[in-house]
């Protein structure tokens, strides 16, 4: 029989190199998969930081451009007042010469203050013509002037449209990885929660039916009365055997586990809320007896970062009462399958 046992430890044995290599393996991809997710964060926000910087100065250059066609227009209406002035005065100047120069035909070049009168309402009537081809030309160069900074102000247009669709679609394709990465993940914790579930309902067949060792939520709840004395940290021979059992399952769980499934058993530590004799806290003692289990699982061959400890004293009661009962029910240790 000891030679039968001897081969089977053999066997097993055979088999955890090709079960690190898998393991080893996924936890590289998953690895791989998130850097890869990071570098893309990191250069979109790079790229939707300098598109924010972009569309600053461009608003900044079209609030300039709108100021100087308000005032490109205020002054294209002062010069049309004073062209319709012009034109006006122009006319008036006109009818003036027209009556004067009926006047002079009237009097067929009879004398000569009227000539000169006539002569110097020409003169007048030409300038009055310079300064209104002066003013069209003012216009004119106001109107193109105003067409120009309009096609500008299209153009900035179009490249903040341009700029803030870029913009959109880098936000999509953020939101696009986020979600991707968020199934992955997601998609770990559905692997490990059937993990977790094979794995309680292998302690429960190998512990058996107890009463002191029972599941409540996702966590394995055992008496701390299985494990140690009474306000003793030092495993009893009966609390390693039962720690045997618990190796034996967790080690078969640590070859089916796949290794890019950051998963820990964490070992935590409960007391009731009498003090101790002898002045030793109940964080202490619940921190001690956490590691210990912890220390025992590893001497069996548990890996180390496969096991977390935690003592939380009397604060974390699941019985609330103060009785005997109550008492040795919060007295206890928890194994918890979660992530690291």
């Amino acid at each position: 029989m000891a030679l039968a046992r001897s081969r089977r430890q053999e066997r097993s044995i055979d088999y955890w190199p090709g079960f690190v290599d898998a393991l080893s393996t996924l936890v590289l991809g998953i690895i791989f998969m998130l850097t890869v997710f990071a570098v893309v964060q990191f250069f979109l926000s790079q790229e939707i930081t300098g598109k924010d910087t972009a569309l600053s100065r461009l608003s900044a250059r079209i609030a300039q451009l709108t100021d100087l066609l308000s005032l490109e227009q205020t002054n294209k209406v002062s010069m049309e007042e004073q062209l319709a002035q012009l034109r006006a005065s122009l006319a008036s100047t006109e009818d003036e010469r027209n009556r004067f120069k009926g006047l002079y035909e009237g009097l067929n070049g009879g004398g000569a203050a009227a000539q000169d009168k006539a002569a110097d309402l020409n003169t007048k009537l030409d300038a009055e013509k310079q300064v209104s081809l002066r003013a069209l030309a003012q216009v004119e160069l106001l109107n193109q002037q105003i067409a120009a900074l309009r096609r500008q102000l299209g153009a900035l247009e179009q490249a903040l449209e341009t700029s803030e669709q870029k913009d959109r679609d880098s936000q999509s394709r953020i939101a696009d990885l986020g979600q991707r990465l968020n199934v992955a993940l997601a998609q770990r914790v559905q692997e490990l929660s059937r993990y977790r579930s094979d794995f309680f309902g292998r302690l429960r067949t190998i512990l058996g039916n107890r009463p002191d060792i029972r599941i409540v939520g996702d966590r394995f709840v055992l008496q701390s009365e299985v494990f140690f004395d009474t306000g003793q940290s030092i495993l009893k021979p009966e609390g390693r055997a039962e720690l045997d059992k618990i190796a034996t399952a967790l080690l078969e769980l640590n070859k089916q586990i796949p290794q890019d499934i950051a998963w820990v058993l964490r070992v935590d530590g409960h007391t009731d809320v009498r003090p101790i004799a002898g002045g030793r806290s109940n964080w202490d003692l619940s921190a001690a007896r956490a590691i210990a289990v912890v220390q025992y699982l590893i001497s069996k061959g548990m890996p180390p970062q496969r096991l977390v400890a935690a003592g939380f004293g009397e604060f974390q009661p699941i019985d609330p009462g103060n009785t005997e009962e109550a008492y040795s029910r919060n007295r206890r240790i928890e194994l918890k399958l979660t992530e690291r």
